[in-house]
């Protein structure tokens, strides 16, 4: 895999991405150390919206100036890729299709405009928070869990759940471009991404026009979720890990998410293809 870093005419592409642009040109910035130090929530409760640009712009509007873009150095928009992990049989992603209290993801996420790369995993709590931790990681290395990774995924797995670690290759990237709004007084984020595409063994799929926001606060009752819900926007189920997998392997029984995927991303459930 190589890492797609995108100019600003690629950026713009789509009425989203311009949407974006727009807002994170307008917004008073603030730094990735503020960030870390504000507003890191590394355990936290996320929720997710699917916004068009026009819902984005009344959204952006209803906030105000008490929402900063992360910048760094001139940038504040930012590729993304992250590589994801699962068993051979997708053992993570049928826990989280069949909603099962504990479910993880791994992944490893690399920051293109910079180069920087982190090994992560993400537990679900049993009271829905989300706990996230990392280890820097070597880009070369992103497609990989190198020893040290594995004896980091060993001992979280452990200590979160008391499971032993399965047996994990790489199935699936996801490219995107994020810009991410901050109220550092409420130790409050919102990442906003466009431009969704995934990648598996040469299969390429592209997203729909749409932002995928994600709400992130201490206890799921910030402002941005509480304007959402003033404008009439509730939120939805779907990880994009697991919205990825479906559309690679649209032979697999998509179940909760079935209805947000054909709505939304235009798929469709095909018959297994069985070899004769």
């Amino acid at each position: 895999m190589t890492t797609t870093q995108y100019s600003e005419t690629e950026v713009l592409a789509g009425s989203c991405a311009q949407a974006l642009a727009e807002a994170a040109e307008a917004a008073d910035p603030i730094s990735l150390e503020d960030v870390v130090s504000e507003a890191a929530l590394m355990t936290r409760v996320d929720k997710k919206f699917l916004l068009n640009a026009g819902q984005f712009t009344e959204l952006m509007a209803r906030l105000g100036p008490s929402f900063r873009i992360m910048q760094i150095g001139e940038r504040r928009m930012f590729t993304y890729e992250s590589v994801y992990f699962d068993t051979p049989d997708l053992e993570m992603f049928t826990a989280h299709k069949q909603g099962r209290r504990r479910r993880y993801k791994i992944r490893t996420r690399t920051y293109a405009d910079s180069g920087l790369c982190m090994f992560e995993a993400k537990f679900k709590g049993l009271r829905g928070q989300t706990v996230k931790h990392r280890i820097p990681y070597d880009v070369s290395e992103r497609n990989t869990i190198n020893a040290e990774a594995h004896g980091f995924l060993t001992e979280q797995l452990s200590t979160q759940y008391n499971q032993e670690l399965p047996h994990l290759e790489p199935v699936m990237r996801s490219d995107y471009i994020r810009g991410t709004f901050v109220n550092p007084l409420d130790e409050e984020r919102l990442t906003c991404d466009v431009n969704l595409v995934y990648t598996q063994n040469g299969t390429v799929v592209h997203g729909p026009d749409l932002f995928v926001i994600e709400t992130k606060t201490a206890d799921g009752r910030g402002a941005a979720d509480s304007a959402l819900a003033t404008m009439g926007i509730r939120p939805v189920s779907m990880s994009k890990y697991c919205i990825g997998i479906a559309l690679l392997h649209p032979h697999l029984a998509a179940n909760k998410w079935s209805r947000l995927l054909k709505q939304k991303f235009g798929w469709n459930r095909t018959p297994r293809q069985i070899s004769r």
